[in-house]
């Protein structure tokens, strides 16, 4: 079992130490803002939605490396050979929000696109694969769809590893996401069978229970650092607003989302509008029997749902 390594550093990949990637499901290239800080080079990237290629563009100006279009359609030979492949395949059928198809569901099935390209590319296949997707990729269909994806990877000879990172811990929303990386390796790891050896920071009880029940996927655990605790709040990044600023909301506007909202929730809202200091809150859209909900959050820290900023001037009501 490995414990260490730096199979991201670019090193030993197909000889070279050239560190490029191809971005599946790259929408509006977030993966790529990430990697090319650490180094990276993009070599390719492609989606089926065409408004998330007009951000992109509009992010990354010249986009001639993108491919606007189903995964499954793609042309293996118009992926170049590259050190690494990403995928934030679409998270509708594994998310606890979602109906919780899975990789059966229309959408998230597009991960078996992904793999079919990594198929077909042969003796061109990265030496490195991530994916990323929501924490409901562990429990999708009682854990079976996480243990097929990564049985998958296991048969192109990577052999993965996993851990899950809140974005809470370096900005103020609560967002969680599942990683997995994969390295190609011949190595099959033995697993410690020790009680609670895979815990961390970085896996919670619930993947490293995961692992420890599952000996017939080929893992490569690393041990990870431990993650910063910045604990920032809305309070610290959000900038202040003049009282005649455009970004304001009418009254409304305001109204139509307070009145969506629980009596105890309005209750909240209402004493913060009404409070002498300035103070910030965001709102969960939720579907409820049928009916649109808004659910208030004070504590700091938005959610990973759409949010919105109340405060006591949201409205301008003072």
């Amino acid at each position: 079992m490995a414990q260490g390594g730096h199979e991201l550093s670019g090193t030993g990949m197909n000889g070279s130490s050239e560190k490029t990637f191809a971005e599946f499901f790259a929408g509006i290239g977030l993966m790529r803002m990430g990697l090319e800080r650490a180094g990276w080079r993009i070599a390719f990237a492609n989606d089926i939605d065409e408004d998330k290629w007009q951000m992109y563009r509009d992010h990354f100006g010249d986009t001639g490396e993108f491919i606007v279009g189903d995964v499954h359609d793609l042309d293996v030979n118009a992926v170049p050979t590259v050190a690494l492949a990403t995928a934030s395949f679409p998270c509708n059928d594994l998310s606890l929000a979602g109906a919780r198809k899975g990789l059966a569901g229309e959408q998230s099935s597009a991960f078996w696109g992904f793999i079919e390209v990594l198929t077909k590319m042969e003796k061109r296949l990265p030496p490195l694969v991530l994916l990323e997707n929501v924490t409901g990729f562990l429990t999708s269909q009682d854990g079976n769809d996480f243990r097929d994806a990564l049985l998958a990877l296991n048969r192109l000879g990577y052999a993965v590893d996993a851990f899950i990172i809140d974005a809470v811990r370096f900005v103020p929303q609560s967002r969680q996401r599942l990683f997995v990386v994969g390295v190609r390796t011949p190595t099959v790891s033995a697993l410690n069978d020790t009680p609670k050896f895979y815990e961390s920071d970085c896996r919670p009880s619930a993947l490293a229970d995961f692992i420890l029940w599952h000996p017939e996927i080929n893992w490569r655990i690393r041990r990870l650092p431990p993650l910063p605790k910045l604990n920032p709040t809305l309070a610290d990044i959000l900038e202040d607003l003049s009282p005649n600023s455009e970004m304001w909301w009418s009254r409304e506007r305001c109204d139509y989302l307070l009145n969506q909202m629980r009596p105890k929730h309005r209750a909240e809202a209402e004493a913060m509008i009404q409070g002498s200091r300035v103070s910030y809150g965001t709102v969960f859209r939720r579907v409820r029997n049928g009916k649109s909900m808004a659910e208030l959050r004070t504590d700091g820290i938005a959610g990973c749902l759409d949010v919105s900023a109340v405060n006591p001037c949201f409205c301008q009501w003072n």
